[in-house]
């Protein structure tokens, strides 16, 4: 198939690509490289992924590759993720994530292109009042990233209704780890995510790491969260892409192992793989942040046959260990990799 994945230059897009590419189909990548690297795309396929350097939100030029590339399915996962971010910048993600998937979703409908997997998130929850989260939890979200994210969610199915389009939503939980065979790999400028963070600090590139609250309703005072493969989460894409193309109804599936880790024990963890001991700083809580999130992802085993190949937290961090210390300034591009402490 040939398949438009918007966001393919980021951490899940590039892998998402890669597997695409090994499986025979023909992706075409639609990223602004706000956040992504063209030179991930590169990585991805022997014979190289035509590759557009450009916005969701340009209709005219959606249009046109949805046209020209004969496009018969979309993968979208350009957008703004982060949730202190959004938290003090709201307009920029109800812009990219809202405004640009509105002008994404217009432009499928003028060219006829029926098939959308879209990248949800567990933000659209809230804080959960069950663990493990199922897909029919009640929608709160505790901040405008998870907001906007439902609110498209929303789109989806009143684009569904009125205009036939067929959508699976995947609702990610805390994507980690590296593609197994090293060729992509997490690297976001600025950094914010847990696993990465300590895994510079093990490497040197970092004074400390940061610990966001300690204070929490938990065991250990930590923010509890559930991480799931990067690798799994892209099969998870294959899986959907097929379902789509069997003529599945239009559905929602949450992504995640369902253990649950503390912050605290994903630090054990980074020091046991790595053999480094981190320095810690503790920090007050971030805004937005709940205190649980663990998936239940029953339904995408059942109906779609999902299993992961690395549920362990040892086996994830071992294989984004591996990338970080083979690309210790990751893509190796101008912008700096991160700054001394924080």
């Amino acid at each position: 198939m040939k398949i438009l994945v918007t966001g393919g230059a980021g951490y899940i897009g590039s892998q998402v690509v890669l597997d695409l590419c090994r499986r025979g189909d023909e992706p075409v990548v639609l990223d602004n490289l706000s956040t992504g690297h063209q030179a991930a795309v590169m990585r991805t396929c022997v014979s190289g992924v035509r590759f557009i350097r450009g916005d969701v939100s340009d209709r005219p030029l959606v249009e046109r590759i949805l046209q020209e590339e004969e496009i018969e399915a979309v993968i979208h996962l350009a957008a703004d993720s982060l949730v202190g971010e959004s938290t003090e910048d709201p307009s920029k993600y109800f812009r990219n994530n809202i405004s640009g998937g509105l002008t994404l979703l217009d432009a499928m409908v003028a060219t006829g292109v029926k098939k959308i997997i879209f990248s949800s998130t567990a933000a659209v929850y809230g804080e959960p009042s069950t663990v493990p989260i199922p897909e029919d939890h009640p929608l709160q979200p505790a901040n405008p990233y998870g907001f906007s994210k439902l609110t498209f969610e929303g789109m989806l199915d009143a684009y569904e209704k009125a205009y036939g389009l067929n959508f699976i939503s995947l609702r990610y939980f805390n994507a980690a780890g590296a593609d197994p065979e090293g060729k992509v790999g997490e690297d976001h400028r600025p950094e914010t995510h847990l696993i990465p963070l300590l895994l510079q600090t093990a490497l040197g590139l970092r004074d400390r790491i940061q610990l966001f609250g300690t204070d929490y309703p938990t065991s250990d005072g930590t923010c509890i969260r559930d991480y799931i493969h990067v690798a799994d989460l892209s099969q998870a894409h294959l899986l959907a892409l097929d379902a789509l193309n069997r003529g599945i109804a239009s559905t929602v599936y949450n992504l995640g192992n369902g253990n649950g880790y503390s912050n605290r024990q994903v630090i054990a963890a980074v020091q046991q793989v790595t053999g480094e001991e981190i320095p810690v700083e503790e920090a007050p809580r971030r805004l937005g942040d709940p205190a649980v999130l663990v998936a239940s992802s029953e339904k995408i085993r059942a109906e779609l046959g999902w299993q992961p190949k690395y549920p362990q937290l040892e086996a994830i961090i071992a294989t984004a260990w591996e990338w970080h210390r083979q690309h210790p300034q990751g893509y190796g591009d101008k912008r700096n990799c991160c700054e001394k402490g924080g």
